[in-house]
């Protein structure tokens, strides 16, 4: 399988300019909801390079004087023209840092963004001649992308002429407005600059509004059955597994941009478990607790429809979860009560698994383990404030220009709202996930265990659905990829042209919306892209049609929910609002 990765484009990369639409902002925050080091033991250690790092890249410069240089005498050349406004170096045409005109009209604020361009322009380059082994690469990279993007002139309130002319257009009042802006999100975690307000929307109100009732509840999850809205269904249930460090409501977003909208539309009886946000007297639910909580949710979804088999869709560590429970279901001979199963951005596979791969290794692993273990849980939050360090253009800086320099309330979107609404990790999942990632785990049978049962991903034979995005900067596609090799069945492969979080939200309705897919999963996913044929629209409506087709005969919609489990209210429960 190709293990090839898309490295993080340092600023005034021109082929990289900062996010400019609300879905691009949402794809960067999306959080890659399997285990960071960081946001057990702090955001900021990635900031400064490790210093075994550190000297590798040194000696790597120190191998290569030649380009090395070439690329300073090339730079202090550079630099010459710029202060003779003899330079031609300018922004990319989509490079909204500089976008103002007063950038290339004022000579001072021209000459500070050019030299700030190449000096970036060189450090890039610079890392590329020291040809580091992957993870070095990686670790380097992201400090030195951190640091030069940090120092860009947009970013300095004496520089930045949208911070002067808001300023001077109301009367000061942008200055107050952003440093009570500044003071409000210092004053408690993540310390980083707000995507959205936290009155934006609400849950229950605008979010997570698809009608259903809650059949059961445990100490772990609420489990909400969704109101069928033909009048006939699959008589095969369909059960969602969300991720475990966000919200479930990310498949049900808002009306038109709800995966469980769309499905319960093409008649499916659908199911989603809603996760407890743990806290410190959680502390010791493991990865068994969360697979014995899927297997509850089938028991109980079974006993609502009396239909003893439901198909399976889980999403990012949710998937995880999953294939782990399958696992145990195939050494226990119980797998025939699934009739199918969905991994949406989930990476099994976690060799190399991107920057976020790179910065895991087994001691930082255990320290991350030991922090969270004594506080009982891993913080949401925290982990918000490393997913916004992963892309500090677009999370970072942006945000601080526009709610600080500029005095003005970020753009109301339903994702930002979600990445912002944090949930917490029990400890002891916690550990289980690190272990799994440290180790690979899941790769290798007998590696790791669920509930007793060494776990071999081979012997899950039932039919799979495997989604990822090919410019997802957290799961890197090829690692999704990577699953089509580890299941024993049947596996439909789809990637979609977006990322992250636009591969879950990624309504039909959307004309630019395309995905690929192949009659075959060879070994090699540089080969699979090669053999793959592109569809116009989403992957919703084919996930629809695959799933249907593995959901048994047409049955009469239930008229009452809950089956002989009692209804414990409305949609979309409790679980959800808990802080």
């Amino acid at each position: 399988m190709s293990s090839a990765t898309q490295r993080p484009s340092l600023a005034g990369d021109a082929g990289q300019p900062p996010a400019e639409t609300p879905e691009q902002l949402a794809e960067a925050a999306t959080g890659l909801d399997m285990i960071l080091t960081d946001a057990a033991l702090g955001p900021l250690r990635r900031l400064v390079p490790p210093v075994r790092s550190g000297l590798r890249f040194a000696a790597g410069l120190a191998r290569r004087p030649g380009p090395v240089l070439r690329h300073t005498g090339e730079l202090v050349g550079e630099w010459g023209r710029i202060g003779l406004g003899r330079s031609e170096v300018a922004p990319a045409p989509k490079d909204r840092r500089y976008s103002d005109p007063a950038w290339s009209g004022n000579p001072l604020l021209k000459r500070a963004m050019q030299a700030h361009l190449v000096t970036a322009r060189t450090a890039a380059q610079l890392v590329d001649d020291a040809e580091l082994p992957y993870e070095h690469d990686e670790r380097i990279r992201f400090s030195v992308t951190n640091l030069v993007e940090a120092l860009a002139p947009s970013n300095n309130p004496v520089l930045n002429p949208q911070a002067w002319k808001t300023a001077i257009d109301t009367g000061g009042l942008s200055a107050l407005s952003g440093t009570r802006r500044l003071l409000r999100d210092l004053s408690s975690a993540p310390r980083v600059p707000s995507m959205v307000e936290p009155d934006a929307f609400q849950v229950g109100k605008d979010l997570a509004v698809t009608p259903g009732v809650v059949v059961l509840r445990t100490p772990v999850f609420e489990l909400i059955q969704y109101r069928p809205s033909t009048p006939t269904v699959h008589a095969v249930p369909l059960v969602m597994v969300p991720p475990t460090i966000n919200k479930y409501y990310i498949a049900d977003l808002a009306p038109g941009r709800s995966i469980v909208e769309h499905v319960v539309a093409g008649g499916q009886q659908v199911f989603m478990m809603s996760w407890r946000n743990p806290d410190a007297r959680h502390a010791d639910w493991g990865l068994d607790t969360y697979g014995q909580a899927i297997l509850d949710a089938l028991d109980a979804v079974e006993k609502v429809t009396g239909e003893p088999r439901a198909s399976l869709m889980s999403f990012c560590s949710g998937g995880l979860l999953t294939a782990m429970v399958l696992a145990h279901l195939a050494t226990t001979g119980r797998q025939d009560r699934i009739a199918s199963a969905a991994f949406a951005v989930t990476v099994l596979d976690q060799a190399r698994a991107g920057t976020v791969g790179a910065f895991l290794d087994e001691k930082a692993a255990k320290a991350a383990a030991r922090a969270s273990e004594r506080k009982g849980y891993l913080d949401g939050a925290t982990l918000a404030e490393v997913f916004a360090w992963l892309r500090p253009n677009d999370l970072i800086w942006n945000y601080w220009v526009n709610n600080y320099l500029q005095g003005k309330p970020p753009a109301a979107f339903d994702i930002l709202y979600w990445n912002a609404d944090t949930t917490r990790m029990a400890a002891a999942l916690h550990r289980g996930f690190l272990e799994l990632a440290v180790h690979n785990a899941l790769t290798r049978p007998g590696r790791a265990t669920m509930l007793g049962s060494p776990v071999d991903l081979s012997a899950v034979t039932v039919d799979a659905y495997v989604i990822a995005g090919i410019a997802d900067h957290l799961c890197p596609w090829q690692s999704c990829y990577a699953t089509t090799q580890l299941l024993g069945g049947d596996t439909r492969f789809v990637l979609s042209t977006s990322g992250h979080i636009a591969s879950l939200v990624n309504p039909p309705t959307n004309p630019r919306s395309t995905w690929r897919t192949a009659e075959k999963n060879p070994p090699d996913a540089a080969e699979w892209l090669a053999a793959a044929h592109t569809e116009k629209g989403s992957w919703w409506t084919d996930y629809s049609r695959w799933v249907g087709e593995r959901s048994g005969e047409q049955v009469d919609a239930p008229e009452h929910p809950g089956g002989d489990l009692p209804v414990l209210g409305e949609a979309p429960g409790t679980y959800v609002f808990d802080k």
